[in-house]
């Protein structure tokens, strides 16, 4: 198989996959989601994928990790890496699933086109799995290439803009303004219900017009149907955004269940 040497690990809350360019590949890229057991940490499962799955057992030096952590944004301008551990922690008293912001690594990247940058957690034995397998790594934020593409997206018309990525029994919401995030948070969404109302409620926090200005929707949503018809009841412009439309003719569009995010990275690559 003639894998290029960079793999992609996507670590979700509760779920775990593997992605590499593969020129030989159909689609251009091989695309492994992987079994996660849900009584062991998510570090234990990635060590035990490594005996088990094929596209681990290939010779990789590089590896980006795209990594479902709590995410704290701070204007470029503002940052100092100094004291990104104490405002992390001051943000967040406690991981939403681990509860335990000790055995975590606080790392951060630079979105310049945002001039923002994201400081996130790393869970220390996940870390270990990595640094115990390959020679070089990046962490990022799982919704990282999610926000870089529907912020070039965002140029298009005049409307103001409101995008809701869900994933992982999740809902990011956000917006651009003159470059940067007008606004940014994440939601638990396992149900329908939810997300209509956090999405109404940012909506109307936001202050944008429901008759002129725009929400798209994209990934893995609840009962969609239900979803977009009651959106319909209080915003006139609700879109769904299709990833086969959306990255034209990336093979990556047409692989089944492959997230929104991992099409958006491998898009930008």
């Amino acid at each position: 198989m003639n894998i290029k040497n960079r793999l992609t690990i996507r670590i979700g809350s509760h779920s775990m996959a593997f992605a590499a360019t593969d020129p030989t590949d159909v689609n251009g890229i091989v695309y492994e989601p992987y079994t996660t057991k849900s009584g062991i940490s998510m570090a234990a499962n990635l060590r035990e994928a490594f005996t088990k799955s094929p596209l681990l057992g290939q010779r990789f030096t590089l590896v980006q990790v795209l990594l479902d952590s709590p995410v704290l944004m701070v204007p470029i301008d503002e940052f100092h890496e100094k004291d990104m551990e104490k405002l992390y922690h001051h943000a967040f008293t406690s991981h939403p699933e681990t509860g335990d912001l000790k055995q975590e690594l606080i790392m951060y990247r630079v979105l310049p086109e945002l001039n923002a940058v994201a400081v996130f957690g790393v869970n220390k034995d996940l870390k270990l799995v990595i640094d115990d397998h390959f020679t070089d790594s990046i962490f990022i934020p799982l919704t990282q290439p999610v926000w870089s593409h529907l912020h070039q997206r965002s140029f298009t018309g005049n409307r103001q803009k409101l995008y809701a990525y869900f994933h992982d029994k999740k809902m990011e919401l956000f917006a651009f303004a003159q470059n940067r995030f007008k606004y940014v948070n994440t939601f638990h969404t396992a149900r329908a219900h939810d997300a209509l109302y956090f999405t109404l409620y940012v909506w109307k926090q936001l202050g944008f017009n429901h008759e002129t200005d725009e929400l798209h929707l994209v990934g893995a949503m609840p009962d969609e149907q239900w979803l977009t018809e009651h959106l319909h009841i209080y915003l006139q412009r609700v879109f769904v955004i299709s990833p086969k439309a959306d990255f034209g003719n990336l093979p990556a569009a047409r692989i089944k269940n492959m997230p929104y995010d991992l099409m958006a990275l491998y898009y930008k690559s």
